[in-house]
This record gives structure tokens, C-alpha cells and sequence, in this order.
């Protein structure tokens, strides 16, 4: 038996599912989720097999789902996406549903599920996610047991911390189950620098860059606070900054 979650803010499109579901008596419904939120409880409660995942949902999307629960379901896409995210779903062998879809094209989706085609990780696929153009303004965390949303602009700096990344701001730090590296590629070069192998900085915030001894170098934050500036992070900053 395969179980099975649907989560998709459209009760719909939900229902199409359920109903083309049907005619699969293997695959069995554990959930259906209305937002991202409900189904990052539910996700771990019931750890499914197949996740039929919509993108564009209200409060956090599909792909910041994701990134907030740990799971091993093979995931079949049920969105209106743009061209580009789709494109990168093929080249890793993620199947999607555009809306509207059939059944021949469900169909077609479960045969890939059931045949063992869909090997692509959740890992896998959110680097792919994260290669996509689409725009990064804000980072959704867990705190405790609630969902934090924080927008970029909120951010002070970024510190690396074994296999995770805090991420700070006036409110304090949230832990964040990410690289450095994915950050330095997903944040507006604009925006932020990694100034150190880590510390990534809001540029917005540098009130000054002192020299600390040959070579080194500290950035002083308008909060008070001192970061230090590695070679290459200097180099960085005077690229970016213009100095």
C-alpha cells in the first residue's frame, strides 16, 4: 500500500485528485492539507510516500514546504507554474500536473510513481529550486514549533554553524538547515556579501571597514556589532561597494 498526502490551497483541484485516486485502490488518501502550514505537521505524523505538492499556495509555498519538514515522498506537482521551474522539474525526473490537468495525464504521473521513475531526492530537487531565477525576498524558519517568516530586508548577517546557517536579525537568530554556500547563491548580490568563509552581510547595514592588523579587516554594523573581513571578503566588498 502507498499513502499519499494532498496539499493544494484549491479545493478543486483537490477533489479532481481524490477522485482520479480512485481507480487506484493501492494508493491510499492519509490528508488532505488546504496550506503549507497545516501540512508541515501533518507531513511528519504521517510520513507519506507521494506527496501531491502545489507551488503557489498563500502563507508559504510549496517549495518552502519543503525546506521545513524532512521527508523521502516522491513528489508530483500539481501547479500552474511558470515555464522555467518546470523545465528544471523534467531535467530531474519530477513529475508535475499542470492545471488543468486529465486523466490521462495523472494517469501518466502515477505509472512514473509506481514504475520506480521518480529516483530525484527532495534534496536534489530543492538545489535545483534554488539554481531557478525566480526571486528570493524572504526565508521561512522554524521556531520551536511555530513557522517563522522573515523578509531578506529583515536580515542583519548570516553565520555559518556546523550543518546549519543562523540567520540573525533585531529579533534575534533562527537556525536555518541550509549551506553558506546556498545563501552567497540565492541572495541578492545587491543586497548581501559573504564577507567571510562565515559571515554573509546586509550591505545596508556597514557603517564602516576598519583595518585590524596586515591583511585583516573588520566590518562595523550600525547596530554596534563587529564582523571580521577575510582577504577575498575584502576584496568582495570593495567590488561590490565601489571603494
Amino acid at each position: 500500500m502507498m499513502n499519499c498526502m494532498i496539499i493544494d490551497d484549491e479545493p478543486l483541484a483537490r477533489s479532481i485528485i481524490k477522485e482520479y485516486l480512485q481507480q487506484y485502490p493501492n494508493i491510499h488518501l492519509q490528508a488532505e492539507c488546504s496550506d503549507g502550514f497545516e501540512a508541515a505537521k501533518l507531513i511528519p505524523q504521517h510520513q507519506p510516500h507521494l506527496l501531491f505538492l502545489d507551488i503557489q499556495m498563500p502563507k508559504i509555498n510549496g517549495f518552502e514546504l519543503l525546506e521545513l519538514v524532512e521527508t523521502t515522498a516522491v513528489i508530483i506537482f500539481t501547479t500552474a507554474f511558470e515555464e522555467y521551474a518546470i523545465k528544471a522539474f523534467e531535467q530531474n525526473a519530477i513529475d508535475y500536473l499542470l492545471k488543468p490537468f486529465s486523466r490521462e495525464r495523472f494517469d501518466r504521473a502515477i505509472q512514473k510513481v509506481l514504475n520506480n521513475q521518480s529516483t530525484t531526492t527532495t534534496a536534489a530537487l530543492l538545489d535545483t529550486i534554488a539554481a531557478t531565477p525566480q526571486e528570493t525576498n524572504r526565508i521561512v524558519v522554524k521556531d520551536g514549533t511555530k513557522i517563522k517568516i522573515i523578509p531578506v530586508a529583515q536580515v542583519q548577517y548570516l553565520e555559518a554553524a556546523d550543518d546549519y546557517v543562523k540567520i540573525f536579525t533585531k529579533e534575534g537568530h533562527y537556525l536555518k538547515k541550509k549551506t553558506m554556500q546556498y545563501f552567497e547563491q540565492t541572495l541578492s548580490q545587491q543586497q548581501f556579501a559573504r564577507i567571510h568563509r562565515s559571515y554573509i552581510i546586509n550591505l545596508q547595514l556597514i557603517t564602516k571597514i576598519e583595518l585590524l592588523e596586515k591583511e585583516n579587516y573588520i566590518a562595523v554594523l550600525s547596530t554596534g556589532l563587529q564582523l571580521p573581513v577575510s582577504k577575498s571578503g575584502y576584496t568582495r566588498l570593495k567590488s561590490v561597494l565601489g571603494i
